[in-house]
């Protein structure tokens, strides 16, 4: 059995995000780029499924700029076989849409025909999660999203999801879309000779015209603004006098 994990190169996520003077967006100028941890579980999941026997092959795919190169040479260096490329953007600050990046999916899954596809759940730039159930419905096949444990059993595949009301266990028919949330496994560091190694890994290059997809943007950002700051706490030296803070601030 193919796996196929997409992975993104988003900011890393110890760095303190900063936007732009004018709010057209993110400053990514000397920004440290990384693996979406979601994605990176995905991949750790592929790479335990192939330690596990249940599969031949992992095919990573990373659709956005010609820098993502260095995210699929990090995933080729965790474990997976091959790594394919579409370069559907010249800018770094352009982000893919989810439905763009699920129609290009589409064309390399009906071209590569693995039997599970596993997605991080979100990526932590956007936030979006929208982008495994979209290739889901163009696929026509089942998906499980937030999955915190996953076995395969021949034809099927048992999941274990995260909802608001604790875990939820379903059973879905292969081949199948899994989204993965944080709990799922604890992602491997890549060794230095599984680094010199994945240099050597295929990685093809396409674009999404080669795939009949046009990735024009159908969104447009009107402005990107900072939370606000957080308000200073207060120091109270009794439960009466907390109890007097909470009324006056309405809590209570």
């Amino acid at each position: 059995m193919k796996v196929l994990v997409p992975v993104k190169r988003v900011i890393d996520y110890n760095v303190k995000v900063r936007v732009k003077a004018d709010g057209s967006g993110v400053d990514l100028a000397n920004v440290k780029m990384s693996m979406n941890p979601f994605d990176e579980i995905a991949v750790e999941q592929a790479i335990r499924l192939k330690e596990a026997g249940q599969a031949d092959e992992i095919i990573v795919v990373s659709i956005g700029v010609k820098q993502s190169q260095e995210t699929l040479r990090t995933a080729l260096a965790m474990g997976a076989d091959r790594a394919i490329l579409v370069v559907a953007a010249d800018d770094v600050h352009s982000d893919i849409e989810p439905l763009t990046v699920a129609k290009i999916l589409k064309a390399i899954i009906d071209q590569e025909q693995p039997g599970l596809v596993l997605c991080g759940k979100q990526a932590i730039d956007n936030d979006m999660n929208a982008t495994g159930q979209m290739l889901s419905a163009l696929l026509g096949w089942s998906q499980a999203t937030f999955a915190s444990e996953v076995e395969i059993f021949g034809d099927k595949a048992k999941v274990t999801r995260e909802v608001d009301g604790g875990l939820q266990t379903i059973e879905v028919n292969m081949p199948t879309v899994i989204t993965v949330d944080l709990r799922l496994n604890e992602p491997r560091y890549a060794s230095l000779p599984n680094i010199m190694k994945a240099k050597r890994k295929p990685l093809d290059e396409k674009t999404a015209s080669d795939y009949g997809v046009n990735a024009t943007p159908r969104l447009e950002i009107l402005k990107t603004i900072e939370p606000e700051a957080r308000a200073a706490g207060v120091k109270v030296s009794s439960i009466d006098e907390l109890l007097e803070k909470l009324k006056e601030a309405g809590a209570v």
